[in-house]
């Protein structure tokens, strides 16, 4: 276990953001996670866990605590079955599943970050969830200061949220076991349109694991969503909003805002989203209210590859970044009616 003091963490975020940690622990068994954690508790020191670093906004004035880096190691296949360690690079296991030709997570290649933060976020794009996936989650808790096994029914997984989600100073995610699919080398059914389109097949389709994950790669990259520490589009957070989810009242309200604008020959994404509700698309919002590719002439833009990515030109704090987020959400109330929120957990600062 490494312990550093006055360390800091904007190196260890893909914003790239964010002061120091007032004490810097990396953990590489669950053991040292669990050691670390319950020092933390035992002392009443604020902890701050981390893994990729990919969904954390951290304030520039740091963390007064123990931050923990989430280091460990563990690639387990038995089958189908498939168990990862908390902090094993994400991208890596995905691109391990397709050259073991299993299914399930292909189209969710190329997201930074680490395994332990996916059932939290229950991590999605172009069609797939991890909650679809995921049987097990093993984890610390912290309240009954045991390792627990919580089944895919107990996570309470919903779009970008869980039980861990829902209480994050409760558990502390160790290890995260999938149950993926043998379909002779394909892949999932492809379930997103733009994912379809790009491969040339019907939604519903199969083809080859390869030929999904690069398709996803390939996307993603012309978005701005894969880390390239060149391109200063990806110093981000991946999208900063999530995609909003309107009861049938608020969508006709919405609807009918559209229409005032814009004319009726305009019509927002909707997407259904269960009894009663609608999804619409943050980043059609955030682009029709104004806020477009590269928007912002400060050191904190838009992505100009993506509407969705609010970015680190390489010189920005986090007080630009949250400007910013700020005048976008305020510029997206003020024209459709819908408050945005934001996708990063936020540490020493709020919108």
């Amino acid at each position: 276990m490494q312990v550093l003091h006055d360390a800091p963490l904007a190196p260890l975020t893909t914003f790239r953001l964010g002061g120091p940690a007032t004490r810097l622990v990396t953990a590489t068994t669950d053991a040292e996670v669990i050691a670390a954690v319950r020092e933390a508790d035992d002392t009443g020191t604020p902890l701050l866990v981390i893994g990729g670093g990919s969904n954390l906004v951290i304030g520039d004035q740091g963390f007064e605590g123990t931050a923990l880096v989430i280091a460990t190691k563990g690639f387990t296949l038995r089958g189908t079955r498939l168990e990862l360690a908390a902090g094993e690079v994400w991208t890596d296991a995905v691109a391990r599943t397709v050259e073991a030709g299993l299914a399930g997570v292909e189209c969710l290649a190329g997201i930074p970050g680490s395994a332990g933060a996916t059932p939290i976020q229950n991590v999605g794009a172009y069609g797939q969830e991890v909650s679809s996936t995921i049987t097990e989650v093993v984890a610390y808790d912290r309240t009954t200061r045991e390792t627990v096994t919580l089944t895919n029914t107990e996570c309470a997984f919903s779009y970008r949220h869980s039980r861990f989600k829902e209480d994050p100073r409760r558990y502390v995610v160790l290890r995260v076991r999938f149950a993926l699919e043998d379909a002779d080398g394909l892949s999932a059914p492809i379930k997103y349109a733009e994912t379809a389109r790009a491969l040339g097949v019907e939604p519903g389709d199969r083809v080859s694991l390869a030929a999904a994950r690069e398709t996803v790669l390939k996307l993603r990259s012309g978005k701005g969503m894969v880390l390239d520490p060149e391109d200063h589009d990806t110093w981000s957070a991946g999208s900063f909003f999530t995609n909003p989810i309107l009861t049938d009242e608020e969508f006709e309200a919405f609807h009918a805002r559209v229409e005032q604008r814009f004319g009726a020959d305009v019509q927002p994404p909707a997407y259904p989203a269960g009894e009663g509700h609608t999804k619409t698309s943050a980043a059609w919002l955030i682009d029709k209210a104004g806020f477009t590719k590269g928007y912002g002439t400060g050191p904190a833009r838009i992505s100009t590859k993506h509407t969705l990515a609010l970015t680190n030109r390489g010189s920005a704090t986090t007080e630009d970044l949250l400007t910013l987020a700020r005048e976008v959400v305020t510029g997206v109330r003020e024209t459709f009616g819908i408050t945005l929120v934001n996708e990063p957990v936020t540490v020493g600062v709020s919108l």
